[in-house]
């Protein structure tokens, strides 16, 4: 089964009304091996609350996508409004120092470019200044080393517009279009933070399988979706803890990528969502075993959408939305009197994709019956790089009609 991920985040900044545990086999300390539990843990605050702000919801969000973002954009702050976002993005700048968290990230965007031909993965960031703005040379030069990123002025918001979507079209390999429109009120700076990603999972699907089926959205609701089919052998887990059962899955060849489907119990969601958090995940991928499975998962193409100023200054970061903050570190002009954090995923799972081909050595020892696990009703997705331990992609859906 192919699985597809496109994350956008953007930073808008505006005069006004905006719309619009890492595994590393090295014996000597990489940077991006201290990121890894912060930036997991970051993740999941950040997708607890979004959750909790509406439980009948959808949520689908990129965490990765956001830190690289919001520390792409610390080069901008000073002093105590660097130390805060910092802090407040869990770091513990006791042990491990601002440069190093910068490397760290350095070499985590380097290390999420390297993948197989079985797992495709592109990341990274532009900004887009009016060019009434002079952008500092410090800030051109810190985001140019840390994060392969450059300035691009613009003349005008249309053409600032047009501008980004073609630039997000080109990253995304036309998958993310239209991110902005003409008609959207003129935002002078605007930073897009880019995720993509595509793959195959080890067991394939074939695509006359998928059948129409009902989608319990609740106990009242019914919804009909188009229902995939695998069997296989797969990793596998009925909590014991937790109300809710799990399939892991993990891609072709030599991807890192590393998949959990989580299906809570018939009105445990919140229960299960509570529970979400690194501690919960590591215990998950080593109790998980093995096991012969029928497995049923909905053909899935969903959007997430977030303003995320709320939820950021939920978590205590606010000073990012104040016009003293952060912006006076990246252009030498008038600050700008306010900003946004907007942030875009889109996930497609489907049959379509590179060709089935036959699996290598001896078939899979069947120690017991095929259990048939069915994703009917709200489950929840978390979707990891192996090698770095980063966050990808976390998703609740609810409804995939």
């Amino acid at each position: 089964m192919p699985f597809a991920l496109y994350a956008c985040l953007l930073w808008l900044s505006t005069s006004g009304l905006v719309t619009a545990n890492p595994i590393d086999d090295s014996h000597t300390w990489n940077p991006h091996r201290g990121l890894a539990p912060t930036n997991v843990d970051f993740g999941f605050n950040l997708y607890n609350r979004l959750a909790a702000m509406d439980p009948h919801k959808n949520v689908l969000i990129s965490p990765m996508s956001i830190s690289m973002a919001l520390v792409m954009m610390s080069h901008g702050a000073s002093g105590p409004t660097k130390t805060k976002l910092f802090q407040k993005e869990g770091f513990n700048l006791t042990e491990m120092t601002e440069d190093e968290i910068y490397q760290g990230f350095q070499q985590l965007s380097h290390l999420l470019s390297q993948s197989d031909s079985h797992l495709k993965m592109n990341t990274g960031n532009a900004m887009f200044l009016d060019q009434s703005l002079n952008p500092r040379d410090s800030f051109l030069a810190d985001i140019k080393k840390y994060h392969e990123s450059e300035v691009v002025i613009t003349k005008s918001w249309p053409e600032a517009s047009q501008h980004i979507n073609k630039y997000v079209e080109s990253k995304t390999q036309r998958k993310m279009t239209d991110v902005f429109s003409e008609e959207d009120p003129k935002a002078p700076l605007v930073l897009v933070n880019y995720i993509f990603l595509r793959g195959m999972w080890q067991l394939p699907i074939n695509p006359k399988n998928t059948k129409e089926e009902d989608f319990h959205v609740n106990e009242t609701i019914t919804v009909r979706v188009p229902m995939m089919f695998q069997s296989g052998n797969v990793g596998y887990l009925r909590d014991t803890a937790i109300p809710c059962q799990l399939v892991q899955m993990k891609c072709l060849g030599n991807g890192n990528g590393t998949t959990f489907f989580i299906l809570p119990d018939q009105g445990k969601m919140d229960t299960v969502t509570a529970a979400l958090n690194r501690d919960t995940v590591e215990r998950w991928d080593k109790t998980l075993a093995k096991r012969q499975l029928n497995l049923y998962i909905p053909k899935v193409s969903m959007t997430g959408t977030y303003d995320l100023k709320d939820v950021l200054e939920g978590m205590g970061i606010a000073d990012l939305f104040t016009n003293q903050s952060i912006f006076s570190g990246i252009t030498q002009d008038s600050l700008l009197q306010s900003s946004k954090m907007l942030h875009k995923a889109l996930l497609q799972l489907d049959e379509t994709g590179e060709p089935i081909r036959p699996t290598r050595g001896a078939p899979l020892e069947v120690t017991s019956e095929p259990l048939t696990v069915k994703f009917n009703k709200p489950f929840i997705i978390l979707m990891f790089d192996d090698f770095t331990w980063s966050s990808l992609l976390m998703g609740k859906i609810m409804n995939p009609a």
